[in-house]
């Protein structure tokens, strides 16, 4: 009988999350199996991934097949690796203190990279929350300014009428020309009645003498 290593879909139309199985090559996808591995869940980034170790590592070594997805996914746990690794105690190329050394330091440099890549998106999300945040903020105090505005309008100031202050002025100089006119006449009769006064007395004057 070949084993398989392989996914069984459940839950709904959206959002599907695996089991990950140890079954029967013959038996339908989301059939009988013979032993559950652990689960897939896609839908959180990154993925969660819950599996048991040493029995994916048994069937590994066992010579189970695997599809696709199933080997990636042992493969980013360790697995694989793992396997690798012991593969390589059986020729005689490691020693047992070798592999756990070597794996655990694989392993704590691949918790590294998974803790960042949290620690980044987890970031990126607080970003892209305040911008939101900040771009909501100033959309209603646009809208408040605008109600505000709407409300309270302003009331303009009306400009000082050109024609008018024309109209003074020229009956300002009206004024004054009239008023120099009447110095002018005044004064004229004055003049003449000096100039006169001398000659008559003068004819008077000469008139004895004849």
């Amino acid at each position: 009988m070949a084993t398989r290593i392989r996914l069984q879909r459940h839950g709904k139309k959206g959002k599907a999350f695996f089991h990950i199985v140890a079954a029967d090559s013959r038996a339908k996808r989301d059939g009988k199996f013979i032993e559950k591995l652990g689960t897939y869940n896609p839908n959180t980034n990154p993925a969660t991934i819950d599996i048991n170790f040493d029995s994916a590592l048994k069937w590994v070594q066992t010579g189970a097949e695997m599809s696709d997805t199933a080997r990636a996914i042992l493969s980013y746990k360790g697995v694989l690796y793992k396997n690798h690794l012991l593969n390589g105690v059986k020729k005689g190329a490691l020693t047992a203190d070798q592999v756990e050394s070597k794996f655990n330091a694989w392993a704590a440099e691949k918790d590294a990279k998974i803790s960042g890549k949290r620690d980044g998106l987890a970031k990126s999300a607080a970003a892209d929350k305040a911008a939101r945040m900040k771009a909501e903020a100033d959309s209603n105090a646009a809208k408040a300014a605008a109600v505000e505005a709407k409300n309270n309008p302003v009331e303009e100031v009306a400009e000082p009428e050109v024609e008018a202050v024309a109209e003074v002025t020229a009956e300002e100089n009206g004024t004054e020309d009239v008023v120099a006119a009447e110095t002018t006449t005044d004064e004229a009769p004055a003049e003449e009645s000096t100039a006169e006064a001398p000659a008559e007395e003068a004819g008077e004057e000469e008139t004895p003498a004849e």
